[in-house]
């Protein structure tokens, strides 16, 4: 099994996946979507609420924000060693305090953890008029997508890796016009594909015009990768690979008790 990078961004990697199943690409992306862990606000306690929103409303956007932070600083508190409790291993907790007339974003949140912040600063929570205070203490804490939402770390699709081949170079120009020329590159005298991920509409063209071969390889997968949290993509895939073997490894390990 190999995995080779074709384009890496700051919040987006895509990379072919070769020599691997259905089952396994389907799986793979399932855990990054659902199963790697990440830290978002879990509760909050109200001091005092003076805006135009309810608690639950301004708790539901304190949710939604996504933290930067060091994967290795934190562990779910199940796993941790003060047995859920919550202390600085399992958890991270913001205060704010604002008085209007202002605009509060997430930028205004003060965290317990110098290395934990938003990783945007300028998410709107709530707008304050003269002489309303918004005072509150909010709780961070790690999980995964299974149970909300909010602790989705990434977006990731897959797709059979297409396989394309320019019969007739000439025909194939002759018909290229207005967006579909983006959908080859010239290199010398060789027309190229320049994005694989369209393939429905290379498919399409070779249905119109006979002009290219598109060929889908069961063994070989296109993966994009996009992180909504404070992971990198690179460390999304990483992890997600890590956790399947984890959990191949418990399988066999399982299956081998129930053989004896």
């Amino acid at each position: 099994m190999n995995v080779r990078v074709l384009d890496k961004k700051e919040s987006k990697i895509t990379f072919v996946l070769d020599g691997a199943t259905p089952a396994f690409a389907n799986a793979l992306r399932r855990i990054m979507v659902s199963e790697v862990q990440t830290l978002a606000i879990d509760t909050v306690s109200f001091h005092e609420n003076g805006s135009v929103l309810f608690d639950e409303v301004i708790a539901h956007r304190l949710g939604m924000v996504p933290f930067s932070f060091n994967y290795k600083d934190y562990n779910t508190k199940d796993e941790c060693k003060c047995k859920g409790k919550g202390c600085s291993s399992c958890q991270v907790v913001f205060a704010l305090e604002k008085t209007g007339p202002v605009a509060v974003y997430s930028g205004d949140l003060k965290s317990s953890d110098k290395g934990v912040k938003p990783l945007d600063e300028n998410v709107l929570l709530v707008e304050l008029h003269e002489g309303q205070t918004l005072k509150l203490e909010a709780t961070a804490r790690m999980g995964n997508g299974i149970e909300h939402a909010k602790w989705q770390v990434a977006n990731a699709v897959y797709q059979y890796y297409p396989e394309i081949k320019i019969i007739d170079k000439d025909k194939l120009q002759k018909h290229l016009k207005g967006s579909l020329k983006e959908l080859f590159v010239e290199k010398g005298s060789k027309l190229e594909p320049a994005d694989l991920a369209r393939s429905d509409v290379y498919k399409q063209l070779e249905d119109e015009t006979g002009a290219l071969k598109v060929e889908m390889d069961p063994t070989k997968f296109l993966f994009k990768v996009e992180s909504l949290s404070g992971l990198n993509p690179e460390d999304v895939v990483s992890i997600s690979a890590k956790i399947l073997e984890e959990k191949a490894a418990t399988f066999k390990k399982e299956l081998a008790e129930l053989k004896d």
